[in-house]
């Protein structure tokens, strides 16, 4: 394996626990951060909060999965407009999460290299 390949495979490991990691944490907090972070967004509907809170956490683990198990070109695409979809719709519901000190938008742009440099590697 060369040093190239080795580093290639720790990013995409480091990204599948990323997205698997957020999708347990997702569904642990189902009733205490995520819930607050809807409700402090102005979504007061406990069935679409639920609703978003396990269609966010499902997305997340689905694509942790794939990129673990049917690593590609397709799955990396698809990792990068997923990532995307989820950081507008955050970006819509709590912009303000954009100044937040821990980042948990702006991590979203080396997430972004990281799978492009994934997918055109992968060719």
């Amino acid at each position: 394996m060369t040093n190239e390949s080795h580093g290639l495979r720790c990013l995409r490991h480091s990204l599948v626990f990323v997205w698997l990691a957020t999708a347990a944490v997702s569904v642990w907090e189902r009733h205490g951060q995520s819930l607050a972070l809807l409700r402090a967004a102005g979504l007061s509907d406990a069935s679409w909060i639920a609703a978003l809170i396990w269609a966010g956490a499902a997305t997340d683990a689905a694509l942790g999965l794939a990129l673990w198990f049917k690593p590609g070109r397709l799955t990396y695409l698809l990792a990068l407009a997923g990532m995307l979809l989820m950081t507008l719709l955050a970006t819509v519901l709590a912009p303000d999460l954009w100044l937040h000190p821990l980042g948990p938008l702006t991590k979203n742009l080396p997430l972004a290299v990281i799978l492009s440099i994934l997918w055109r590697r992968s060719a």
